[in-house]
């Protein structure tokens, strides 16, 4: 009988692509993917540190093991992802129970999992990351998560990022080239090239040549990526993105404040003013794009005065969504020693505020698209109504269709009939 693995992943897209790498490896091994950890030989928990919140989680999730280990004496159990990176051996001290610590540029090493020599921690860098190709299981069939850069070089000053995954390196575009070649052979219609900073990627050829490279090669329908830094966002690739067709009208631009004064404590390396142009850019040159982004509530220093510019932003703007948070310390950052922290109940405050505002402009959004013609990608089954299908626009809008009127994988073009804050619903035109 082989052996099973249950991968627990926590955070961003590029931890849910790093576990699909991750069973990939495993499964060379010899070990097949079981969706309980207490059917398991080997439990990896693949972290994600970026707020303090997804911490919490992970160490409560990894307290419950040890009572399970204690009835499954044989079953392994380890760490990776951005926490293991961060803390290392501290994570032994803390939980005895843990056999492995996989840094986020060892995944690799996996594939000695059932070795005597396997490092029981293994933190350290790794120069070939961008250059050493690993076996990926994808579950989907539909739509793909392609990793082109590694790390980050920003060191925003809020950001465990730069500190857990590393300095910036790029994947060769070839690499790259032939992984979509391939996708598309088997019958994927969507990628998503995944970075810490895509704008900033630089291989044989920057990310606009990518993306014009990626275009000509045919036979994939949609291409997306996050995320964008707005210093880094350029002309060309607002040209790219409005001159070639597989690139869809979405991007996701992280302004974390309306406050210039916050942005600069934050190191961003843009004014508000800089953001603007760049926004008023893409609205004149990228016909219906729609733009999302992040929003950090009561950053080190915020005053009343710099909240209510961030609010001023979001009505000026009128992003399509954003992902807003309180801000939490991390390790090894400067935002963590800065003085001026914020009451949490007053990041609270702040963060309902600009919740609700968004939640209007958002309903709002949708509301506007009533009535037009939209191409959707179907994504299969709703979550919430087994009567329906869910689809995405091209624009990344997220919306429902009648189960009979079509199947997962296809493309087509719906009539928008009904708007909700979140979500549509559609009619197939021609159905």
């Amino acid at each position: 009988m082989g052996k099973s693995a249950y991968i627990h992943t926590f955070g961003c897209q590029m931890n849910v692509h790093d576990s699909e790498i991750m069973t990939g490896i495993l499964e060379e091994q010899g070990y097949s993917r079981t969706d309980s950890p207490s059917n398991a030989d080997l439990v990896i928990f693949n972290t994600c540190s970026i707020r303090q919140k997804a911490e919490q989680k992970f160490y409560s999730e990894l307290g419950r093991m040890k009572s399970l280990k204690k009835i499954r004496p044989w079953m392994k159990i380890a760490v990776a992802g951005c926490i293991a990176q961060q803390e290392g051996k501290n994570i032994l001290k803390r939980a005895p129970h843990v056999d492995f610590i996989v840094g986020t540029q060892n995944i690799h090493t996996l594939k000695n999992i059932s070795s005597a020599t396997f490092e029981r921690v293994a933190v350290h860098g790794n120069p070939d990351i961008a250059t050493t190709e690993l076996p990926i299981k994808r579950n989907d069939g539909i739509r793909a998560w392609i990793t082109i850069m590694y790390g980050c070089d920003n060191f925003c000053s809020y950001c465990v990022v730069p500190y857990t995954r590393g300095r910036e390196q790029s994947r060769p575009s070839e690499n790259i080239y032939s992984e979509v070649s391939e996708l598309a052979g088997k019958g994927f219609k969507e990628i998503t090239l995944l970075g810490q900073n895509v704008n900033s990627y630089l291989s044989d050829t920057d990310f606009p040549g990518l993306l014009r490279k990626l275009d000509r090669l045919g036979g994939m329908a949609r291409i997306r990526f996050v995320t964008s830094h707005p210093k880094d966002l350029s002309d060309d690739l607002i040209r790219a993105m409005s001159e070639l067709p597989t690139v869809c009208n979405h991007i996701h631009l992280p302004l974390q404040s309306g406050s210039s004064t916050v942005l600069k404590r934050m190191n961003r390396g843009y004014s508000f003013s800089d953001y603007m142009k760049k926004i008023t850019c893409m609205r004149k040159e990228i016909p219906g794009i729609a733009i999302t982004t992040d929003i950090i509530a009561g950053f080190p220093g915020e005053t009343d005065e710099d909240h209510q510019l961030t609010v001023s932003a979001l009505k000026q703007i009128e992003f399509d969504g954003i992902f807003a948070f309180k801000y939490s310390p991390r390790p090894f950052t400067q935002a963590a020693e800065m003085d001026g922290h914020v009451q949490d109940s007053l990041k609270s405050d702040r963060l309902n505020e600009i919740l609700t505002l968004q939640d209007g402009i958002t309903f709002q959004k949708n509301k506007s698209l009533v009535g037009t013609v939209q191409e959707i990608l179907i994504e299969g089954e709703s979550e919430t109504n087994s009567e329906k299908l869910t689809g995405r626009t091209r624009s990344n809008k997220i919306v429902t269709i009648p189960k009979a009127c079509s199947r997962k994988g296809a493309i087509i073009d719906v009539e928008i009939t009904k708007s909700r804050r979140h979500s549509l619903e559609g009619t197939p035109v021609n159905s």
